[in-house]
């Protein structure tokens, strides 16, 4: 079973970036799907960016895209986050997520799509 664990997260000027790391223990990464969602306060938890196994495909809500960049170093069993041009709307728990599978394509955006969970880290972006 893997444990997840992110890092990364604080405050930041609107404009400016953020990256968040998820290290992954217990398992083999490279056996995992991984994304990454977000939960803001009195909000439900919603999906940011996922990647598949190989890192070779890659998935992002509208609301990031062209802003947020995901990538995974299987080696290292770490998944990354780059935020840039944060805005305040960004401002949430980020957590890291995982599922077993080799699944070629990285469509999955759902919360009950992930069976494992880190404890999330905190963005903040001031206006």
């Amino acid at each position: 079973q893997v444990q997840l664990g992110e890092s990364g997260g604080g405050l930041v000027q609107a404009g400016g970036s953020l990256s968040l790391s998820c290290a992954a223990s217990g398992g083999t990464s490279s056996n995992y799907a991984m994304a990454w969602f977000r939960q803001a306060p009195g909000k439900e938890r919603e999906f940011v960016a996922g990647i598949n196994w190989s890192g070779g495909s890659t998935n992002y809500a509208d609301s990031v895209k062209g802003r947020f960049t995901i990538s995974r170093d299987n080696a290292k069993n770490t998944v990354y986050l780059q935020m840039n041009s944060l805005k305040p709307e960004d401002t949430a728990v980020y957590y890291c997520a995982a599922r077993l599978g080799q699944f070629i394509r990285a469509t999955m955006r759902m919360v009950r799509d992930y069976n494992y969970w880190g404890p999330g880290t905190q963005v903040t972006v001031s206006s």
